[in-house]
Order: C-alpha cells, then structure tokens, then sequence
C-alpha cells in the first residue's frame, strides 16, 4: 500500500516533466525565427534598390556644367522678340541692297545727279525733261510733270524727310520733305516714283537739288510723270508758279 502511493507522485513528476519539454521543443525554434539577425545593418543603397521609387545618394551624384548653346527661346515672349530681330534684319539687309543698286538700275545718262543752281529752291526734275499735263484745281492737288521713267527726281528745297516709303496711298511710291524757305514752313510731295527708286528715308536731311528718287508710275497713275504738291504754311499753292518765281 505505502509502495503504491509513492509511485503516484514520481508519475505525475514525469509526466509534467514530458509536457515541459514538448512545450519547450516547439515555442523555443517559433521564437527563434521571429528573432532579428544580427546579420551587417543594410546600407541606403541596397534600400533603394528595392524601393520602386529609386534614391540617389548625393555622394554619387554629378553636377553637369549649363552651357548657353544648349538651350534655346522657348516662352512667347523670346519667340516674339526672336521673330522681330530677324524680321528688322531681313528689312535692313533688303534697305541696304536697294540703296546700293538704285542708281545703277535707272539711266541717268544725261542727266546730273544733283540739281543745277544755287538756289534755295530748285526744280524737281531737269529742265528740258518735262511738260505739265495738269496742275491744282478740283480734287487735284499738284503739278503733273510728265517725264520719261528713271528721270531723276531732286528735292526742290533742303529740309527733313517726313515720309518715304513703296507705298502711300494715291501717291504710290512717295517722298515727302519738310523744309523752311525765306522763314516760311515748306512742305513738298513727290508721288508716283517707280518701286525700290527712292534715294532717301524719313528723319534724313537732304540739300537742295539732292537726288531722291526716279519718275514712275505707281499708285493712282496711268502714265509715268511726278506728282509735285507745294503747302507755305499749311496752305495749298500752284506749284509751277512756285518754282518760276523762287527757283534759280
């Protein structure tokens, strides 16, 4: 009997004894594997790898020089201004080959390149080159000299020019001068010259009897002649009567 009761605990020793290390079999390798590794700490460049969104390290980064040749105008307003410098070029190139091939392209044989007299006033054209075909009265404003195309055309009054250009109205191709004779406000017209002949542009000085332009037929005309209006002070005169009291 009293050997019977001490086997009761030696069993139940061993059998907690037999759960303890079946416990201890399994939890210790789970709570292994949840461990952290004592394995080399991982560097930034190995995170960015396997991140999608890739990082540069500044240490490996390498500045690129800017040159100004490698870029171009690209907002409106660059573009604009580009637009324009070319556009004042092509008209300042197209200017300077006008101006240097003018005299060359009308005949002037026969004819001076200036004006003969001394003068204040000269005629416009060479004397002995033109007849008048009409002069002011209606809705005409000037003196219609006929003339032979590429008769050279001379300012009859030193003065500004206050316009020049291919194309003014009726006038067609037209210089306009400003000039101050014996204290009196002077303006003249010279209308109808033949395209690219003009000598002169406006804001230039000229003399008197300096060449500025050749006879055509541009713009309102239907024969080749100069269209010559004088204004003294704001008034319209007879432009031939003009010329035969003051020109000399």
């Amino acid at each position: 009997m009293s050997a019977r009761k001490a086997v009761k605990p030696l069993r139940s020793i061993a059998i907690f004894g037999a759960v303890g290390a079946l416990v201890a079999g399994i939890a210790l390798p789970a709570f292994a594997s949840t461990k952290p590794s004592e394995a080399a700490p991982t560097t930034v460049q190995q995170l960015a790898a396997v991140d999608a969104q890739s990082l540069v390290v500044a240490s490996q980064a390498t500045a690129a020089p800017l040159a100004r040749g490698t870029f171009s105008a690209t907002t409106p307003e660059e573009i604009a201004k580009k637009k324009a410098e070319e556009a004042a070029a092509a008209r300042a190139a197209a200017a300077a080959s006008t101006a240097g091939t003018a005299s060359s392209r009308f005949n002037t044989a026969g004819y001076a390149l200036t004006s003969p007299g001394s003068g204040e006033v000269r005629y416009p054209l060479p004397m002995g080159s033109w007849n008048v075909s009409r002069t002011v009265g209606g809705a005409h404003n000037g003196a219609d000299m006929l003339a032979p195309a590429g008769t050279p055309i001379y300012a009859a009054a030193a003065g500004v020019v206050r316009a020049s250009a291919e194309s003014i109205g009726g006038y067609g191709v037209a210089v306009m001068l400003d000039s101050v004779v014996g204290g009196q406000r002077v303006q003249t017209t010279y209308g109808h010259m033949l395209y690219g002949s003009r000598q002169v542009q406006a804001g230039q000085s000229v003399s008197a009897g300096q060449l500025i332009g050749y006879v055509g037929s541009t713009g309102r005309s239907t024969a080749n002649h100069l269209h010559f209006e004088v204004w003294i002070n704001g008034g319209l005169v007879e432009p031939m009567s003009w010329l035969s009291v003051n020109a000399g």
